[in-house]
């Protein structure tokens, strides 16, 4: 699953990232071999003046192509940050352009939920603090992955209010 939980201290930590599929060697391995396929109808007009009408439109296709690519693998920066600890719950987003977004609440007043429909996507997931803000978490994650981190970020929330355990 693309996040991680760490717990140090009492405090647990959750790393979220949109799952990426395409590695930099794929890229270029995708870029490459769309390059040999759109230039291989080429070789049949070789030296003619249909080469140079096809060629723009070809290389435009590749240039496209590779402008998407770059693009999603941008998008797919975002990073969310949550903490959790006895004293404060905070998400921080960090965005792959613009600034980053911060929110802050009280773990006892902390409540997840998760909203099967009528969000954005199916199994959506928000955190709501004692204010009248409510912000999301992982929205780019699939929905059996939200499920998952509900679950587990109730568990969380619900050990971060819980009071220690006095020892024998």
């Amino acid at each position: 699953m693309p996040y991680t939980w760490t717990e140090e201290h009492g405090t647990r930590r959750l790393a979220a990232w949109p799952y990426r599929s395409l590695s930099n060697r794929g890229f270029a391995v995708m870029i490459g071999a769309t390059a040999g396929l759109l230039l291989l109808p080429l070789l049949a007009v070789l030296g003619s003046p249909v080469l140079w009408a096809l060629l723009p439109f070809l290389m435009l296709t590749i240039a496209a192509l590779w402008f998407g690519l770059r693009r999603s693998d941008r998008d797919a920066r975002i990073v969310e940050e949550l903490t959790i600890s006895p004293d404060a719950v905070e998400l921080v987003r960090h965005n792959p352009r613009g600034p980053s977004q911060h929110w802050q609440a009280n773990p006892f007043w902390t409540r997840a939920a998760i909203h099967a429909q009528g969000g954005p996507v199916a199994q959506y997931i928000t955190l709501k603090g004692d204010g009248p803000r409510e912000v999301e978490l992982g929205r780019f994650l699939s929905a059996p992955e939200r499920l998952v981190l509900y679950g587990e970020l109730c568990e969380a929330l619900a050990r971060a209010t819980r009071p220690p355990m006095p020892e024998a």
